[in-house]
Protein backbone atom coordinates (compact mmCIF):
# COMPACT_ATOMS: atom_id res chain seq x y z
CA UNK A 1 0.00 0.00 0.00
CA UNK A 2 1.45 3.47 -1.06
CA UNK A 3 1.80 5.55 2.24
CA UNK A 4 3.04 9.09 1.65
CA UNK A 5 4.56 9.18 4.80
CA UNK A 6 6.71 6.05 4.73
CA UNK A 7 8.69 8.35 1.60
CA UNK A 8 8.76 11.21 3.30
CA UNK A 9 11.10 9.48 5.98
CA UNK A 10 12.53 7.81 3.21
CA UNK A 11 13.86 10.91 1.28
CA UNK A 12 14.69 12.35 4.79
CA UNK A 13 17.10 9.96 5.63
CA UNK A 14 18.73 10.07 2.38
CA UNK A 15 18.84 13.78 2.69
CA UNK A 16 20.39 13.62 5.81
CA UNK A 17 22.52 11.23 4.78
CA UNK A 18 23.73 12.36 0.99
CA UNK A 19 27.07 11.92 1.01
CA UNK A 20 27.47 8.23 2.42
CA UNK A 21 24.19 7.71 0.07
CA UNK A 22 25.74 8.84 -2.68
CA UNK A 23 29.04 7.10 -2.80
CA UNK A 24 27.02 3.71 -2.39
CA UNK A 25 24.48 4.26 -4.97
CA UNK A 26 27.87 5.03 -7.11
CA UNK A 27 29.28 1.67 -6.36
CA UNK A 28 25.75 0.11 -7.36
CA UNK A 29 24.88 2.21 -10.43
CA UNK A 30 28.91 1.43 -11.81
CA UNK A 31 27.93 -2.06 -11.50
CA UNK A 32 24.99 -2.37 -13.24
CA UNK A 33 27.00 0.25 -15.95
CA UNK A 34 29.84 -2.43 -16.27
CA UNK A 35 27.30 -5.15 -16.85
CA UNK A 36 26.02 -3.68 -19.40
CA UNK A 37 28.61 -2.65 -21.20
CA UNK A 38 29.86 -6.63 -20.53
CA UNK A 39 26.80 -7.71 -21.99
CA UNK A 40 26.73 -5.56 -25.11
CA UNK A 41 30.05 -6.59 -25.81
CA UNK A 42 28.98 -10.21 -26.03
CA UNK A 43 26.37 -9.54 -27.66
CA UNK A 44 28.68 -7.41 -30.37
CA UNK A 45 30.87 -10.39 -30.18
CA UNK A 46 28.35 -13.19 -31.23
CA UNK A 47 27.09 -10.64 -34.19
CA UNK A 48 30.39 -10.39 -35.67
CA UNK A 49 30.91 -14.22 -35.35
CA UNK A 50 27.48 -14.95 -36.73
CA UNK A 51 27.95 -12.27 -39.61
CA UNK A 52 31.53 -14.57 -40.24
CA UNK A 53 29.32 -17.80 -40.23
CA UNK A 54 26.35 -16.16 -42.76
CA UNK A 55 28.99 -15.40 -45.79
CA UNK A 56 28.95 -19.02 -46.25
CA UNK A 57 26.75 -22.22 -45.35
CA UNK A 58 26.61 -22.88 -41.96
CA UNK A 59 26.55 -26.51 -42.55
CA UNK A 60 29.69 -26.74 -45.44
CA UNK A 61 32.27 -29.17 -45.20
CA UNK A 62 35.78 -28.10 -47.28
CA UNK A 63 38.37 -29.96 -48.55
CA UNK A 64 41.94 -28.62 -49.42
CA UNK A 65 45.08 -30.21 -50.38
CA UNK A 66 48.61 -29.35 -50.08
CA UNK A 67 52.51 -30.50 -49.96
CA UNK A 68 53.37 -34.03 -47.17
CA UNK A 69 55.94 -32.86 -44.67
CA UNK A 70 56.14 -36.41 -43.24
CA UNK A 71 57.58 -39.58 -44.68
CA UNK A 72 55.43 -42.10 -44.89
CA UNK A 73 55.08 -45.39 -45.78
CA UNK A 74 58.38 -45.17 -47.11
CA UNK A 75 57.16 -42.13 -49.59
CA UNK A 76 59.46 -39.03 -48.92
CA UNK A 77 57.88 -35.79 -47.71
CA UNK A 78 57.31 -32.79 -50.61
CA UNK A 79 54.63 -34.28 -52.42
CA UNK A 80 52.18 -32.45 -53.44
CA UNK A 81 48.71 -33.95 -53.29
CA UNK A 82 46.74 -33.41 -56.61
CA UNK A 83 42.64 -33.46 -55.85
CA UNK A 84 41.02 -34.86 -59.45
CA UNK A 85 37.27 -35.06 -60.37
CA UNK A 86 37.77 -38.82 -59.58
CA UNK A 87 38.10 -37.97 -55.68
CA UNK A 88 34.69 -35.87 -56.23
CA UNK A 89 33.13 -38.82 -57.72
CA UNK A 90 34.41 -41.00 -54.96
CA UNK A 91 33.59 -39.33 -52.04
CA UNK A 92 29.96 -38.30 -53.64
CA UNK A 93 28.87 -42.04 -54.39
CA UNK A 94 30.10 -43.47 -50.96
CA UNK A 95 28.19 -40.25 -48.85
CA UNK A 96 25.71 -39.33 -51.13
CA UNK A 97 23.07 -39.77 -48.57
CA UNK A 98 24.16 -37.58 -46.48
CA UNK A 99 24.91 -35.03 -48.71
CA UNK A 100 22.95 -32.07 -49.32
CA UNK A 101 24.96 -29.68 -51.96
CA UNK A 102 28.29 -30.38 -53.15
CA UNK A 103 30.79 -28.99 -55.87
CA UNK A 104 34.29 -29.64 -57.26
CA UNK A 105 36.38 -26.55 -57.37
CA UNK A 106 39.16 -25.25 -59.95
CA UNK A 107 40.86 -21.93 -59.06
CA UNK A 108 42.76 -19.20 -60.60
CA UNK A 109 43.68 -17.15 -57.75
CA UNK A 110 44.39 -12.97 -59.33
CA UNK A 111 43.22 -14.18 -62.30
CA UNK A 112 43.22 -11.46 -65.21
CA UNK A 113 39.70 -9.92 -66.33
CA UNK A 114 38.58 -7.28 -68.40
CA UNK A 115 35.62 -5.44 -70.22
CA UNK A 116 36.60 -2.54 -72.90
CA UNK A 117 38.62 -0.32 -70.96
CA UNK A 118 38.26 -1.88 -67.56
CA UNK A 119 39.81 -4.51 -66.13
CA UNK A 120 41.35 -6.31 -62.59
CA UNK A 121 42.48 -8.92 -60.91
CA UNK A 122 39.94 -11.39 -59.80
CA UNK A 123 39.39 -15.26 -58.31
CA UNK A 124 38.21 -17.40 -60.71
CA UNK A 125 36.68 -20.01 -59.74
CA UNK A 126 35.05 -22.83 -62.08
CA UNK A 127 32.30 -24.26 -59.79
CA UNK A 128 28.66 -26.44 -60.26
CA UNK A 129 25.58 -25.55 -59.93
CA UNK A 130 25.16 -26.11 -56.30
CA UNK A 131 28.44 -23.88 -55.76
CA UNK A 132 25.59 -20.93 -55.25
CA UNK A 133 23.85 -22.56 -52.17
CA UNK A 134 27.14 -23.61 -50.42
CA UNK A 135 28.94 -19.77 -50.53
CA UNK A 136 25.77 -18.29 -49.76
CA UNK A 137 25.16 -16.32 -52.81
CA UNK A 138 21.75 -14.68 -53.68
CA UNK A 139 21.41 -13.50 -57.65
CA UNK A 140 20.89 -10.15 -58.22
CA UNK A 141 20.54 -10.24 -61.94
CA UNK A 142 20.09 -13.39 -64.24
CA UNK A 143 21.23 -16.66 -63.23
CA UNK A 144 23.64 -19.02 -62.12
CA UNK A 145 25.72 -21.80 -63.63
CA UNK A 146 23.07 -24.36 -65.09
CA UNK A 147 23.54 -27.99 -65.44
CA UNK A 148 23.71 -27.31 -69.12
CA UNK A 149 26.53 -25.29 -69.13
CA UNK A 150 28.48 -27.93 -67.84
CA UNK A 151 27.48 -30.38 -69.84
CA UNK A 152 27.74 -28.66 -73.19
CA UNK A 153 31.15 -26.25 -71.24
CA UNK A 154 29.93 -23.01 -72.23
CA UNK A 155 31.54 -19.83 -71.76
CA UNK A 156 29.77 -18.08 -69.27
CA UNK A 157 30.30 -16.79 -66.38
CA UNK A 158 28.74 -15.02 -63.39
CA UNK A 159 30.51 -12.16 -61.73
CA UNK A 160 29.80 -10.43 -58.42
CA UNK A 161 28.39 -6.88 -57.81
CA UNK A 162 31.54 -5.46 -56.54
CA UNK A 163 32.68 -6.64 -60.38
CA UNK A 164 30.09 -5.39 -61.66
CA UNK A 165 30.38 -1.43 -60.81
CA UNK A 166 34.82 -1.67 -60.98
CA UNK A 167 34.22 -3.35 -64.50
CA UNK A 168 30.60 -2.24 -66.00
CA UNK A 169 29.95 1.14 -63.52
CA UNK A 170 26.42 2.02 -64.60
CA UNK A 171 26.18 -0.25 -67.86
CA UNK A 172 23.96 -3.29 -67.79
CA UNK A 173 26.48 -6.76 -67.99
CA UNK A 174 23.72 -9.41 -69.00
CA UNK A 175 24.89 -10.60 -72.16
CA UNK A 176 28.11 -8.58 -71.93
CA UNK A 177 31.55 -10.15 -73.33
CA UNK A 178 34.38 -10.25 -70.89
CA UNK A 179 38.03 -11.01 -71.27
CA UNK A 180 39.52 -14.14 -68.47
CA UNK A 181 42.92 -14.46 -69.08
CA UNK A 182 42.93 -14.21 -72.83
CA UNK A 183 39.42 -16.06 -72.89
CA UNK A 184 36.21 -14.46 -73.97
CA UNK A 185 32.99 -15.16 -71.86
CA UNK A 186 29.62 -14.29 -71.74
CA UNK A 187 27.99 -12.79 -68.15
CA UNK A 188 24.72 -14.65 -67.42
CA UNK A 189 24.45 -13.20 -64.05
CA UNK A 190 25.28 -11.11 -60.97
CA UNK A 191 25.49 -12.29 -57.11
CA UNK A 192 25.80 -10.82 -54.25
CA UNK A 193 27.22 -12.39 -51.07
CA UNK A 194 26.08 -11.69 -47.34
CA UNK A 195 30.97 -11.53 -47.22
CA UNK A 196 30.32 -8.36 -48.68
CA UNK A 197 33.04 -6.67 -51.41
CA UNK A 198 35.44 -8.97 -50.57
CA UNK A 199 33.41 -12.28 -51.77
CA UNK A 200 32.48 -10.46 -54.51
CA UNK A 201 35.64 -10.29 -55.97
CA UNK A 202 34.67 -13.63 -57.50
CA UNK A 203 34.10 -14.81 -60.97
CA UNK A 204 32.26 -18.08 -61.33
CA UNK A 205 32.38 -20.18 -64.45
CA UNK A 206 31.06 -24.03 -65.33
CA UNK A 207 33.96 -26.28 -63.99
CA UNK A 208 34.05 -28.36 -67.11
CA UNK A 209 34.76 -25.01 -69.20
CA UNK A 210 37.13 -23.91 -66.77
CA UNK A 211 39.07 -27.22 -66.85
CA UNK A 212 39.09 -27.13 -70.71
CA UNK A 213 40.45 -23.40 -71.80
CA UNK A 214 42.59 -23.20 -68.96
CA UNK A 215 44.06 -26.42 -69.35
CA UNK A 216 43.54 -27.84 -65.77
CA UNK A 217 42.34 -31.27 -67.27
CA UNK A 218 40.97 -33.06 -64.18
CA UNK A 219 42.71 -31.37 -61.52
CA UNK A 220 40.70 -29.52 -59.02
CA UNK A 221 41.65 -26.88 -56.10
CA UNK A 222 39.30 -27.81 -53.61
CA UNK A 223 36.11 -29.62 -52.77
CA UNK A 224 32.72 -28.42 -50.88
CA UNK A 225 29.69 -29.94 -49.15
CA UNK A 226 27.17 -29.37 -46.92
CA UNK A 227 25.47 -31.58 -44.86
CA UNK A 228 21.67 -32.39 -44.70
CA UNK A 229 20.58 -30.53 -41.33
CA UNK A 230 18.27 -32.05 -38.76
CA UNK A 231 16.51 -29.87 -35.79
CA UNK A 232 18.91 -31.31 -33.45
CA UNK A 233 22.03 -29.11 -33.91
CA UNK A 234 24.07 -31.27 -31.75
CA UNK A 235 23.52 -34.25 -33.90
CA UNK A 236 24.15 -32.36 -36.98
CA UNK A 237 27.32 -31.77 -35.77
CA UNK A 238 28.01 -35.15 -34.89
CA UNK A 239 27.19 -35.82 -38.28
CA UNK A 240 29.58 -33.33 -39.83
CA UNK A 241 32.00 -34.29 -37.81
CA UNK A 242 32.03 -37.96 -38.76
CA UNK A 243 31.87 -37.14 -42.37
CA UNK A 244 34.76 -35.04 -42.45
CA UNK A 245 36.56 -38.14 -40.15
CA UNK A 246 36.09 -40.10 -42.72
CA UNK A 247 36.62 -37.96 -46.05
CA UNK A 248 39.83 -36.97 -44.11
CA UNK A 249 40.65 -41.02 -43.82
CA UNK A 250 39.68 -41.93 -47.15
CA UNK A 251 42.06 -39.32 -48.96
CA UNK A 252 44.97 -40.09 -46.57
CA UNK A 253 44.53 -43.63 -47.09
CA UNK A 254 44.46 -42.95 -50.98
CA UNK A 255 47.37 -40.97 -51.00
CA UNK A 256 49.26 -42.72 -48.43
CA UNK A 257 49.59 -38.89 -45.92
CA UNK A 258 50.49 -39.29 -42.84
CA UNK A 259 47.58 -39.38 -40.09
CA UNK A 260 49.08 -36.06 -38.51
CA UNK A 261 50.16 -34.45 -41.55
CA UNK A 262 48.00 -31.46 -41.46
CA UNK A 263 49.55 -29.49 -44.36
CA UNK A 264 48.69 -31.98 -46.89
CA UNK A 265 45.37 -32.85 -46.19
CA UNK A 266 42.91 -30.46 -44.39
CA UNK A 267 39.07 -31.28 -43.98
CA UNK A 268 37.34 -28.50 -42.28
CA UNK A 269 33.48 -28.44 -40.83
CA UNK A 270 32.12 -24.86 -40.11
CA UNK A 271 29.08 -26.86 -38.08
CA UNK A 272 32.15 -27.57 -35.71
CA UNK A 273 34.06 -24.60 -35.49
CA UNK A 274 30.53 -22.74 -34.78
CA UNK A 275 29.98 -25.09 -31.76
CA UNK A 276 33.27 -24.56 -30.49
CA UNK A 277 32.81 -20.84 -31.39
CA UNK A 278 29.77 -20.58 -29.82
CA UNK A 279 30.32 -22.13 -26.64
CA UNK A 280 33.50 -20.05 -26.21
CA UNK A 281 30.97 -16.81 -26.62
CA UNK A 282 28.92 -18.45 -23.79
CA UNK A 283 32.09 -18.86 -21.69
CA UNK A 284 32.77 -15.56 -22.02
CA UNK A 285 28.77 -14.37 -21.47
CA UNK A 286 28.92 -16.04 -18.35
CA UNK A 287 32.64 -14.81 -17.32
CA UNK A 288 31.26 -11.48 -18.19
CA UNK A 289 28.16 -12.04 -15.68
CA UNK A 290 30.05 -12.89 -12.80
CA UNK A 291 32.52 -9.79 -13.15
CA UNK A 292 29.30 -7.96 -13.30
CA UNK A 293 27.25 -9.76 -10.33
CA UNK A 294 31.06 -9.52 -8.66
CA UNK A 295 30.52 -5.76 -8.68
CA UNK A 296 26.91 -5.32 -8.17
CA UNK A 297 27.10 -7.13 -5.07
CA UNK A 298 29.81 -4.81 -3.83
CA UNK A 299 27.71 -2.53 -4.43
CA UNK A 300 24.85 -4.44 -2.18
CA UNK A 301 27.13 -4.87 0.47
CA UNK A 302 27.53 -0.70 0.88
CA UNK A 303 23.83 -0.38 0.85
CA UNK A 304 23.36 -2.99 3.43
CA UNK A 305 25.90 -1.22 5.59
CA UNK A 306 24.04 1.73 5.04
CA UNK A 307 21.15 0.38 6.28
CA UNK A 308 22.64 -0.73 9.33
CA UNK A 309 24.17 2.16 9.99
CA UNK A 310 20.50 3.62 9.81
CA UNK A 311 18.96 1.05 11.69
CA UNK A 312 21.60 1.51 14.67
CA UNK A 313 20.57 5.59 14.31
CA UNK A 314 16.94 5.05 14.38
CA UNK A 315 16.93 2.54 17.30
CA UNK A 316 15.37 4.25 19.73
CA UNK A 317 12.50 5.31 17.05
CA UNK A 318 11.81 1.85 15.83
CA UNK A 319 11.88 0.62 19.60
CA UNK A 320 8.61 3.47 19.89
CA UNK A 321 7.15 2.50 17.36
CA UNK A 322 7.12 -1.27 18.49
CA UNK A 323 5.72 -0.30 21.81
CA UNK A 324 2.69 1.85 19.98
CA UNK A 325 2.06 -1.31 18.74
CA UNK A 326 3.75 -1.67 15.04
CA UNK A 327 4.20 -4.97 13.53
CA UNK A 328 7.48 -6.85 13.15
CA UNK A 329 6.49 -7.06 9.08
CA UNK A 330 5.96 -3.44 9.32
CA UNK A 331 9.64 -2.24 10.37
CA UNK A 332 11.12 -4.46 7.71
CA UNK A 333 8.79 -3.34 4.70
CA UNK A 334 10.16 -0.06 6.06
CA UNK A 335 13.68 -0.93 5.99
CA UNK A 336 13.01 -3.52 2.59
CA UNK A 337 11.33 0.05 1.15
CA UNK A 338 14.19 1.88 1.36
CA UNK A 339 16.91 -0.46 0.74
CA UNK A 340 15.11 -1.43 -2.38
CA UNK A 341 14.57 2.43 -3.59
CA UNK A 342 18.06 3.08 -3.26
CA UNK A 343 19.33 0.29 -5.18
CA UNK A 344 16.82 0.73 -7.87
CA UNK A 345 16.75 4.23 -8.68
CA UNK A 346 21.10 3.67 -8.87
CA UNK A 347 20.91 0.59 -11.05
CA UNK A 348 18.67 2.36 -13.23
CA UNK A 349 20.97 5.47 -13.50
CA UNK A 350 23.67 2.52 -14.23
CA UNK A 351 21.38 0.88 -17.10
CA UNK A 352 20.30 3.74 -18.51
CA UNK A 353 23.89 4.97 -19.19
CA UNK A 354 25.14 1.50 -20.20
CA UNK A 355 22.54 1.63 -22.80
CA UNK A 356 22.71 4.99 -23.83
CA UNK A 357 26.67 4.34 -23.97
CA UNK A 358 26.24 1.33 -26.20
CA UNK A 359 23.22 3.01 -28.60
CA UNK A 360 25.69 5.78 -29.44
CA UNK A 361 28.70 3.87 -29.68
CA UNK A 362 27.81 0.65 -31.27
CA UNK A 363 26.96 1.49 -34.81
CA UNK A 364 30.04 2.59 -35.07
CA UNK A 365 31.53 -0.83 -34.13
CA UNK A 366 31.79 -2.85 -36.83
CA UNK A 367 34.60 -5.24 -37.30
CA UNK A 368 35.52 -8.66 -38.35
CA UNK A 369 35.36 -9.84 -34.83
CA UNK A 370 32.27 -7.35 -32.99
CA UNK A 371 29.66 -5.82 -34.62
CA UNK A 372 27.06 -3.35 -33.00
CA UNK A 373 27.12 -4.38 -29.69
CA UNK A 374 23.82 -4.02 -27.68
CA UNK A 375 21.39 -5.17 -24.94
CA UNK A 376 18.22 -6.52 -26.05
CA UNK A 377 15.13 -5.97 -24.32
CA UNK A 378 15.59 -9.21 -22.44
CA UNK A 379 18.83 -8.65 -20.93
CA UNK A 380 17.71 -5.44 -19.59
CA UNK A 381 14.56 -6.72 -17.85
CA UNK A 382 16.99 -9.47 -16.50
CA UNK A 383 19.33 -6.67 -15.09
CA UNK A 384 16.10 -4.94 -13.58
CA UNK A 385 15.11 -8.16 -11.93
CA UNK A 386 18.91 -8.34 -10.18
CA UNK A 387 18.50 -4.93 -9.10
CA UNK A 388 15.18 -5.79 -7.26
CA UNK A 389 16.44 -8.91 -5.63
CA UNK A 390 19.77 -6.78 -5.02
CA UNK A 391 18.28 -3.99 -3.00
CA UNK A 392 15.76 -7.05 -1.05
CA UNK A 393 19.14 -8.83 -0.31
CA UNK A 394 20.70 -5.40 0.83
CA UNK A 395 18.05 -4.63 3.00
CA UNK A 396 17.11 -7.89 4.13
CA UNK A 397 19.57 -8.31 7.07
CA UNK A 398 19.03 -5.11 8.41
CA UNK A 399 15.79 -5.60 7.85
CA UNK A 400 15.75 -8.42 10.24
CA UNK A 401 17.33 -7.12 13.34
CA UNK A 402 15.56 -4.36 13.12
CA UNK A 403 12.33 -6.43 13.75
CA UNK A 404 14.61 -7.76 16.51
CA UNK A 405 15.16 -4.78 18.72
CA UNK A 406 12.94 -4.92 21.76
CA UNK A 407 11.23 -1.73 22.44
CA UNK A 408 12.82 -1.87 26.30
CA UNK A 409 15.97 -1.91 25.43
CA UNK A 410 15.51 0.62 22.76
CA UNK A 411 14.24 3.21 24.80
CA UNK A 412 17.44 2.80 26.92
CA UNK A 413 19.83 3.38 23.92
CA UNK A 414 21.56 6.77 23.91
Amino acid sequence: MFSLERWHEIFETINKNRLRTFLTALSVASGIFILVILLGVSTGIQKGVQSEFEQDAANRISVWTGTTTKEYNGLNPGRYIQLKNEDYVLIESNYDDYLEYRTPIYSIWGGAVSYKDQNGTYRVEGAFPDQQFIENETMVQGRFIAQSDLDQTTKVAVIGHQMKRDLFKNEDPIGAQIDIQGINFIVVGVYSDPGGNREENRIFIPLSTAQKVFNAQDRLRSLAYTVKMSDDFDQAVALSSALSEQIDKDLRQKYSVAPDDRSAVRVNSTLEEAKRIYGLIDTIRGVFWFIGIGTIIAGIVGVSNIMLIVVKERTKEIGIRKALGALPWSIIGMILQEAIFVTAMAGFIGLFLGVGLLELVGPMVDSAFIKYPQVDFATAMTTVVVLILAGTLAGFIPAQRAAHIRPIEALRDE
